[in-house]
């Protein structure tokens, strides 16, 4: 069958890989694609949130799945216009989206179906929020809509919650995206990434990760869309059933009870304490994380297009998936500037040198082909994913297939991981 992979990131480049090893599989398309994609599937130049446009594609060059990377189409209702048209698509609908296109609405949700989480307060003005203010000393402050993963700080002190505040819903830097915000209990420990199938009623869970969010060593500096990631995550360790049942199936219930049911990813973005195991989510996301993805699908050794038409026919409770138990690193190696402002268009070297690597690959995020070079093209630009029978040895490959590539500008963070180590 065709299958059209929607969007244009890491995360995309990894769902056309992972779906090209599928003998289900005939043609991908992916629209719009990058540099990466073009070497596996044939790019189309549609936009992801072009959704009448990718209708019209699907039905004209008869797609038998379509599976959606990013957030935005989702939230945007791509897959109930999708299904309108016959056609077969992977991901939640609109409403069931809204867990990851609204903050307060995945609490609601939370609360409703008594997942652990964060004490939190939704304010829509800052008469509000001063009042609100009584109650936290440290907070995380979140824009409820979609910011691309980054919008949410993290304040030590009343002052900096109501600085954070006043950016959001004063000066609107991220736009109608914080006209509403929820103000969050700050919560110590570890963060981890775990991701399930779901079909609406059933919930399989992936291999754990954990995303490196910061742009600099150490966790420094502004938060990024993620600067690396690793799968598993040690944190996670024997708690996979807790999670399960205490997050993901009470969630699933809930949705359907409102009549909304969840298909598709669903992305419980967890705080782990360490010492006494206890989590709260912090978050929902309603698709494949990225570069989570980039480290959790080299691990997936079962065919990918079985799991998610499991999804899509409510069967997932008899499919049958299998996980290597080794470990996987992604690296991101970004633009100068990013996540500010940025340079496109550098020539990137080396890709070929990796592939020398059979440990090593590498999925393309922002970057496109001219004049057979391949050139940045974005903020992440490429994901660097080393594999190993451990942790350590997958983080030496990840480093090994970095040293392999080039661009002026080029920065990436050189603890990605290191977290695991020893644990």
């Amino acid at each position: 069958m065709n299958v059209l992979v929607i969007g244009s990131g890491g995360r995309e480049h990894a769902l056309c890989w992972k779906l090209s090893q599928s003998p289900r599989v005939e043609k991908i398309y992916c629209a719009p694609g990058n540099g990466g994609t073009s070497e596996i599937a044939e790019n189309v130049d549609i936009a992801a949130e072009d959704i009448a446009a990718l209708v019209k594609f699907a039905l004209d060059k008869k797609i038998g799945l379509n599976v959606v990377g990013p957030e935005a189409p989702l939230v945007a209702g791509i897959v109930d216009e999708f299904e309108k048209n016959g056609l077969r698509i992977f991901g939640p609908s609109g409403a069931a989206a809204m867990l990851e296109g609204s903050k307060a609405f995945a609490k609601h949700i939370m609360e409703s179906a008594g997942v652990p989480t964060a004490a939190y307060e939704v304010v829509t003005n800052i008469d509000e929020a001063q009042v609100v203010l009584e109650e936290f000393d440290k907070a995380a402050v979140k824009a409820d809509g979609l910011c691309q993963g980054k919008g949410v700080v993290i304040c030590s002190s009343k002052d900096e919650i109501m600085g954070a505040v006043n950016r959001l819903m004063q000066d609107s830097v991220f736009g109608d995206a914080g006209k509403k915000i929820v103000i969050e209990e700050f919560l110590e420990g570890e963060e981890a990434s775990v991701l399930a199938f779901c079909d609406g009623k059933t919930a399989r869970l992936m291999v754990s990760a954990q995303d490196h969010k910061r742009i600099f060593d150490g966790d420094k500096g502004p938060n990024t869309g993620g600067m690396g990631a690793y799968a598993p995550a040690p944190i996670t360790n024997g708690m996979e059933q807790e999670i399960h049942d205490r997050v993901f199936v009470p969630v699933l219930e809930e949705m359907a009870k409102r009549g909304t049911p969840y298909k598709g990813v669903l992305y419980a973005g967890l705080m782990i304490n360490p010492k006494t195991k206890e989590f709260s989510v912090l978050e929902f996301n309603c698709r494949f994380g990225d570069p989570e993805t980039q480290a959790i699908l080299p691990l997936l050794e079962s065919d990918i297009v079985e799991a998610i038409n499991a999804c899509i026919d409510v069967t997932l409770d008899k499919a049958g998936m299998k996980w290597n138990d080794g470990a996987a690193c992604c690296v991101v190696a970004a633009a100068s500037g990013y996540p500010e402002k940025y340079e496109k268009g550098k020539v990137i070297e080396g890709l070929d040198n990796v592939k020398t690597f059979s440990e090593v690959l590498v999925f393309h995020a922002g970057t496109r082909t001219f004049d057979n070079k391949v050139l940045t093209n974005g903020g992440r630009v490429l994901g660097v994913t080393g594999i190993g029978r451990g942790i350590s040895e997958a983080i030496s490959n990840a480093y090994t297939g970095v040293s392999q590539v080039n661009f002026e500008g080029m920065h990436f963070r050189h603890d990605i991981g290191k977290k695991a180590l020893g644990k």
